[in-house]
This record gives structure tokens, sequence and C-alpha cells, in this order.
């Protein structure tokens, strides 16, 4: 047996996010059973970022295991002729015995995208979410910038029952930052990068992040939510279309 690791970029749109699910429609079904196909062989990868239902990704990576000996050029040419054009295998590599995509990960980086203008976009429809009043992103960098660091994000969690219970809910935030885009004025995006995250962790804090930059919230709202561990102090959670997948760091 071998281990290989494919790099995928991917648009959730029209998939029930990654996980296989009888009857569903999802990045991990697709790729399971193309794998199968193309090696002769059942297949189960192991996805080393989570991505929900309608969440995109530009830095996805998978582990599998597999007893054919196809060469990884040959692999990726195959895979992404039948795959679809939703999906992109950007590369497919040897791994190690031991390298497990989740297990092995030792950070992930995800960005929000937010169409802040009065008029909706069409070009960037399925990768943003739209805002119609103008953001203040001072006030939510201010916010965000009390995220950097270790803490409870319990605040911040939904569907506990589907996240790594052994783990807890202490997550360790490397960076957390708004910015506007400098060539499309009307883009604004959220980049943020943690050892691990709760689910629906980053769409919570974005849905937060909204209100302080509305003027609905203060700037201390999101240090007050922190503290006091209750979902119910924390805002909304935002679309998954506005959510990708960056980058997965081993």
């Amino acid at each position: 047996m071998r281990t290989l690791r494919l790099d995928l970029a991917y648009e959730g749109t029209s998939f029930r996010g990654f996980a296989p699910q009888p009857g569903e429609r999802t990045i991990g079904g697709v790729l399971e059973a193309t794998l199968e196909r193309v090696l002769g062989e059942p297949v189960r990868v192991t996805p080393g970022g989570r991505t929900d239902s309608g969440v995109h990704a530009c830095g996805q990576v998978v582990s599998f295991a597999t007893s054919n000996r196809m060469e990884c050029s040959t692999l990726r040419r195959a895979l992404n002729a039948l795959v679809g054009d939703e999906i992109l295998v950007t590369a497919v590599a040897e791994a190690t015995e031991t390298f497990d995509a989740r297990r092995s990960a030792r950070g992930r980086r995800y960005r929000y995208s937010i169409w802040n203008s009065p008029d909706r976009t069409i070009r960037e429809r399925n990768w943003t979410t739209h805002i119609a009043s103008p953001l203040d992103i001072d006030a939510m960098n201010e916010a965000c910038g009390t995220l950097v660091g270790k803490h409870d994000f319990i605040a911040f969690q939904t569907h506990r029952a589907q996240d790594d219970v052994e783990k807890g809910t202490e997550r360790t935030v490397r960076s957390a930052s708004w910015e506007r885009d400098l060539n499309e004025a009307c883009l604004v995006r959220f980049d943020i990068e943690a050892d691990g995250f709760l689910r629906h962790m980053v769409r919570t804090i974005v849905g937060s992040s909204i209100l302080v930059g509305l003027g609905k919230e203060r700037s201390t709202q999101l240090a007050f939510m922190l503290e006091s561990r209750d979902r119910r102090d924390a805002g909304p959670t935002a679309p998954a279309c506005g959510l990708t997948l960056v980058e997965v760091t081993y």
C-alpha cells in the first residue's frame, strides 16, 4: 500500500459539503467514486480541513491509501478529466505511510469574502456574501484582535456533536484580520489562521464582526463573547458562500 496526497480546489456551491453522504452530492463522494473508477479499487479519502455545504476551497489537502502503482502525474490527469468543472486536482504526490491529511495538519487558514456595495455582484455572487451598508473595517479589526491567542471558542460553536469532543473547545488563533481590497473597493476579506476550528466557528466570528462593522455592536463585543462562553451572546452564522479554505499547513 502507498499513501498519496491530493491538493484540491473546488467551488462548493452545489455540493452538500465534503464528507460522503448516501444520496447526497459531496466533494468527498465525487472524489472517492472517481478514484475507484480510475484506480480500480475502493478508496476512502481524509480531508485536511472542514468545508460544509456551499463552502469553497483553493487549498484543500486529501490523503488516501491505495495499492495501485499509477504514476502521480497520470492519476492527476485522469482525475481532472472525470471529476467535473467544479473540482480541480492541483497536485498529486507520494506521502509517507504515516501522513494523514487531518491528523498531521498543524493549522488551517480560511478566508471570508464580502461584497460591500449597495449593488449586488454577478461575477462574485457565488464566492461572496452581499452586505449593502458600509462596513467599518477598523472597528471589525479591533474586535477580532482579541481573538488572537489561545481561547475557549465555545461561544462561536454550533452543532457541538459534530466536533472532536476529545479536543475540547480551546483553539489557538494565530492571526485574524479584515481588509478592503486595494483594487476592488467593494471586496472585503477576513483572513483567519488557527491550529483548528470548531463547527461554524469562522462563520459565527464573521457574523459577529459584521454587527460591529454596521455599528450594531461595540468593538469590545467579541471579547465579551469569548468571556461569556455562551452562543446566545454571539452574532448570527454568516452564509456559507463567502467562506473558502485557503490553506492547510503541515
